[in-house]
């Protein structure tokens, strides 16, 4: 396999062919921690929710990744339940009925029964893909995403951080935690792991800090409506990444008044779109990024 080290406008000028895919590619933990070190030129990229599921791609498959990284660089927002039998697969819903061909719930089933079954695309068409693993999923996105991982209602975070350690896939790893109480405790049980916390006010932040969790290690998700621009300024003077959900109103209303807004929620503050809309936000992405000189080291194109 050939690989180019490109620059973003490098990249703009080659269509996308057969067999070309973006990496995001770091070598340690380092490396990401690093890269989610807030600065004015630092490189924004879209947050796939659930992978980025379109009509024969099923949400939170392996499959729905790859094609993904066909399109466009990209941060893969996936999530993980667990089995009867204590292994961790990934689905969103507690119940496998619309997004599978099996019905029940998740934690009622063992692996090899869930192995047996076929996800079905958002359409509810049942396509060939299985239910991946949480390791599975970890393994295959060496070198090529970066991962926000969501545990379901009653995961213990303790497991999927043994999951990430155990595929050693700590420099392309992000936990998801929803409050001050769950991100002291991912700090506490994996201090070198980054961490996305949701930080919609200088008192969230500082709440983290006192609970021990460092900026260094945060990346702050702002909410799902774009806050005012001070809440971007004071977390950036901190050096935090900020991600902006647009999945809901702001995706519906790219898709009514223009993928513009993409960009302008970029200019306004927000570094990471996470969207229901991941191929139509990074391609005003990658054109922003091209009309502004931004690149960085990390992003690879890599052609087999």
């Amino acid at each position: 396999m050939k690989r180019l080290l490109l620059t973003v406008a490098a990249v703009f000028a080659l269509n996308l062919a057969y067999g070309q895919q973006f990496a995001l590619k770091f070598k340690t933990v380092e490396d990401l921690q690093k890269f989610m070190q807030w600065t004015p030129s630092r490189y924004p990229l879209v947050s796939a929710h659930r992978g980025g599921p379109v009509p024969g791609f099923p949400e939170n498959a392996i499959e729905t990744f790859a094609n993904s990284v066909k399109q466009h660089p990209v941060i893969i927002e996936c999530d993980a339940a667990l089995t009867k039998d204590s292994t961790l697969v990934m689905m969103h819903d507690d119940r496998l009925d619309r997004t599978s061909n099996g019905s029940g719930a998740i934690g009622e089933k063992s692996l090899t029964e869930l192995k047996q079954l076929r996800l079905k695309d958002n359409n509810g068409t049942v396509t060939s893909f299985q239910i991946p693993t949480l390791d599975e999923v970890l393994i295959w996105g060496r070198d090529k995403v970066i991962y926000t991982l969501d545990v379901k209602r009653g995961v213990p975070y303790r497991k999927m951080i043994e999951a990430v350690r155990r595929t050693k896939a700590e420099s392309y790893s992000i936990i998801i935690t929803y409050n001050a109480n769950q991100a002291a405790e991912v700090h506490q049980l994996a201090p070198d792991l980054m961490i996305s916390a949701s930080v919609r006010s200088v008192a969230d932040l500082e709440r983290l800090n006192q609970m021990g969790v460092p900026n260094n290690r945060i990346v702050a998700f702002v909410g799902t409506s774009a806050p005012e621009k001070s809440v971007y300024e004071y977390l950036h003077s901190k050096g935090i990444f900020c991600i902006l959900g647009t999945m809901g109103n702001l995706d519906m209303s790219a898709k009514t008044n223009g993928d513009n807004l993409y960009p302008k929620l970029i200019e306004n503050g927000a570094d990471i779109l996470s969207t229901d809309r991941s191929m139509e936000s990074a391609a005003e992405l990658l054109n922003y990024s091209k009309e502004k000189g931004l690149n960085t080291k990390h992003l690879v194109l890599e052609k087999k």
